[in-house]
């Protein structure tokens, strides 16, 4: 009797270590599942849900001012500016970002205009402030405000949102 009584006692503590192990196991998978469902699936709702939110203001926006496209210039700018020592040969490759379908017919619609007004614009440009990169976004900016101010009285509205320069080469 006393036999069965120690090996019953040294039977239980084998018995608990076999089932804090396999709580343990148990507790460690639940714990890896659930932060690999919280990386990988629980984000999901919470994005669906901010995305839900900003869809109103997007569709909002898209309405007002639609989706930016790009209408290209036929051909590059290629002109002559007079330096201090000598003159460049400026090409210039220009795209316009305009919004919508709508905006984007009007562009293209006015070509020759726009072109017109870029090549007034590139060619009162000064050789020594091309040489830098503010001088390329001051003459960008010139660039959009002359034909913005150009379309405006045709269009009623602001056809053209930017002037890219695609390319840029001075010799």
């Amino acid at each position: 009797m006393a036999e069965e009584l120690e090996l019953e006692e040294t039977a239980k503590p084998k018995g608990k270590g076999k089932l804090f192990l396999i709580i343990g196991v148990v507790v460690v998978l639940l714990a890896g599942g659930g932060a690999a469902f919280f990386m990988m699936g629980g984000e999901e709702p919470v994005a669906e849900d901010a995305q839900a939110a900003a869809q109103p203001a997007a569709e909002a926006e898209e309405s007002n001012s639609g989706e930016a496209r790009y209408v290209g210039m036929p051909r590059p700018f290629l002109f002559n500016l007079a330096g201090a020592q000598k003159s460049r040969l400026v090409e210039i490759k220009v795209q316009l970002m305009v919004r919508g379908d709508d905006n984007e017919t009007l562009a293209k619609k006015h070509i020759p205009l726009i072109e017109d007004s870029l090549l007034s614009t590139f060619s009162t440009a000064d050789v020594e402030k091309l040489k830098t990169q503010v001088g390329k976004d001051d003459l960008r900016q010139k660039a959009l405000l002359n034909v913005q101010n150009t379309l405006n009285p045709i269009a009623g509205k602001k056809v053209v949102e930017k002037v890219l320069f695609t390319g840029f080469v001075m010799q």
